[in-house]
This record gives C-alpha cells, structure tokens and sequence, in this order.
C-alpha cells in the first residue's frame, strides 16, 4: 500500500514538474516573437550568408535593446539553404515548425523562389535582401517582398552604360546557367539588342567548374573587347583570372554578385578594372556612421548585403508596428501602404512586393577595392 502511494505521489510531482515546465515555456513564447534569416551559410556563397547573418543579428540586438517589438523580444533563428533550391524548401520548412513569422532570406534567386511557396503557405513574411529575378515578386504571391532592386532594371543598367561608353566595341554576353545569372544575362541582352547593339558571342557556362578554356578560346575567337557575365563571384573571378593569363584584355562587367571582397581573393590583381552593378552603398550615407562604426568595433565589415538584410528587419519590424500584430495579411498590408525608416532609407513597397528605393549605381574594382565609378 505504502508503496502505491509513494509511486501515486511520485507521478503526481512529475505530471506537476511537467505542467510547470509547459507553462513557463508557454509563459516564454508569449513574451518572444520568432523571425528567421536564411541563405548560404556554407557553399561557394557562403561570404553573402555571412552578411545576412551578421545583419540581421545586428537589426535584432538593436531592436530588442530598444523595447523589441509590440513590446516583445525577439528570437532569431539561422537557416542554411547552400543555394540550393530543394535546401532552401528544408529551411523554409523548419522555419515554419519553429514558428517564425517572418524571414529574411534568401539570397540566390533560385533559393527565394521555391522557399517563398513554403512560406506563403505557412502565412510567412520573407523580404529578401538580395534575390534580383523578377519571377520573385511576379507569382502573385502577397507575402513576398524585397529591398533590393530587380534584374530587369539591372541588366538595362548595364546595358544602358555599355551603349554609352563601349560605342563600337564588340560585346559578348555570358551567364552560369542559374536562375539569377540567366534572367541577368538574358536582361541585359534584350536590353542591348533593343538598342540596336548585337552581342558577337552567347554562351552559358557550367558553374563549380575550374578551367573556363574554353570559353576563353571563344571569346579570342570572336574578339570581345567587353564581356558582360551573368553569375556569381566565383565563376566570374575565374574567368577573369583565365582571361589574363590567356593575354585578353577584355573588361568583364558584372551584376551585384561581385560585391564582396571574396572576389579580388579570387582574381587577384587581374580584376582591375572589373565593372559591376549594385544599389547604392548605404555605408556611405552620413546617417548610417554610428552603425557602420559598430560594425567595425567588432571586427566586421558591413559590406554589400549586410545593411540590406539590417533593412529588411527594420522594414518588418516597421509594419508590425503600424499594424499593432504580427498577424501576416496585416503585415502585409501595412507593407504595401507606408514607408519605413530603414539604413537603406525611407523604404516603401509597391503591390507586388517590390521596393520604390533607388536603383543600380556603377562600381569598378581599383587596387583591390571597389567604389562608384568616377
């Protein structure tokens, strides 16, 4: 009998411990609100996962110094997509069995896309920093938006430029057959054509791979003086190191993949020269110093897409507080129907998700750096 009772009063204590334990979990998460970051933490982008991690870490530390949000702290969860599309779907996935109710993410356009179908059913917010293919935000999708420009602007940018200052130069056109390096490529060409210029060469390369041989004897063969490149870092770095010490002096123009200091390591002194495309460097605005010198004390830079991703937290955290929920339709709408003080500055979003902030500027690589183009 005593030894029923001891048993009885034992399970009782440990179904209280439990319910104790439950409760104050509960207790937790009604006091926290969980968002997520997402993009190449490892893989061949790994240097833009970093950016994204390190500001929306940022956006999340001076949020929650600053009150949080609705009066709540928040969480912030990292995913690691590779750039690898059925990755990204696993983070979208466990983004969503964690409870976020927004994302910023991802980076590689091929990643944003399939992620964002994941998100939109699990009622998600994701703002992407980074992913330029209009299909993003052309899909109808209402939780989908960006604070980075689209490469249907981008390519004509270039496009625009090249008619400008490459008059009579013979241009050839390349992209790494990825869902943001083709949609580039295939932009800036339209763009090009519609301007009564034809590119003297069309190629697609395969990404990951180490000798560009051959594509190097094509762009002899056709006489390339400029070749516009529609892909990321690596590949493009290769192929401008290639180009080199196979003594062409063609001038490679880029889109905002080549924003990083990743891709000097690669090319060394034969990316002199070097022209690409990206909005402009919020680093450099007067209003941004404090936050930049921030950065810095702790040993980072705040390149490229760190201050978009700090953005794309502001501007979330910006419509949850107009809206008074985290309620995603309300979200939404607010989105749609505001500007918010951003690093970025007053940013706002049209119907389909896309953001009215300023376009692509010029930069061009010089010892090592790059700045806009004087």
């Amino acid at each position: 009998m005593n030894r029923l009772l001891v048993a009885a009063v034992a399970a009782l204590s440990l179904g209280l411990a439990a319910c104790d334990n439950k409760d104050e979990k509960a207790a937790a998460d009604a006091a926290t609100i969980t968002i997520g970051v997402a993009g190449p933490i490892t893989g061949s982008e790994a240097v833009f996962g970093e950016q994204f991690v390190h500001g929306a870490k940022k956006a999340v530390a001076d949020i929650n110094a600053a009150g949080g949000v609705l009066g709540k702290q928040l969480v912030l969860e990292i995913g690691d997509d590779a750039c690898d599309p059925k990755q990204a779907v696993s983070v979208a996935n466990d983004m969503a069995s964690k409870g976020a109710v927004f994302v910023a993410g991802h980076y590689c356009s091929g990643s944003s896309i399939p992620a964002s179908d994941v998100y939109a059913e699990s009622n998600i917010i994701q703002i992407t920093p980074a992913s330029t293919n209009p299909d993003f935000t052309e899909r109808g999708l209402l939780n989908t938006f960006r604070v980075c420009g689209r490469d249907d602007a981008q390519g004509p940018t270039a496009a625009e430029y090249v008619v400008a200052h490459f008059a009579g130069k013979r241009i050839a056109v390349v992209d790494d057959k990825s869902t943001y390096g083709q949609g580039l490529a295939n932009e800036f060409a339209k763009a090009l054509n519609g301007a009564g210029v034809e590119e003297v060469l069309h190629e697609s390369i395969s990404a990951g791979e180490k000798d560009y041989s051959p594509l190097i004897s094509k762009l002899k063969q056709a006489q390339a003086d400029v070749l516009y490149f529609g892909g990321y870092k690596t590949e493009a770095g290769l192929v401008v190191r290639q180009m080199r010490e196979q003594g062409l002096s063609t001038i490679l123009i880029g889109g905002d993949a080549l924003v990083t200091d990743e891709y000097w390591s690669i090319t060394g002194a034969a990316g002199e020269g070097t022209l690409m495309t990206f909005g402009p460097d919020p680093r450099l605005n007067p209003a941004n110093e404090k936050l930049v010198s921030e950065f810095r004390a702790d040993n980072y830079e705040p390149e490229a897409y760190t201050l978009y991703t700090y953005a794309a937290v502001q501007a979330w955290a910006g419509a949850v507080t107009k809206a008074g929920t985290t309620e995603t339709a309300a979200v939404e709408a607010a989105l749609k129907s505001d500007h918010f003080d951003t690093v970025l500055g007053s940013v706002g979003f049209d119907a389909k998700g896309d953001m009215d902030a300023p376009g692509y500027v010029f930069y061009e690589w010089k010892d090592g750096k790059y700045a806009y183009v004087q």
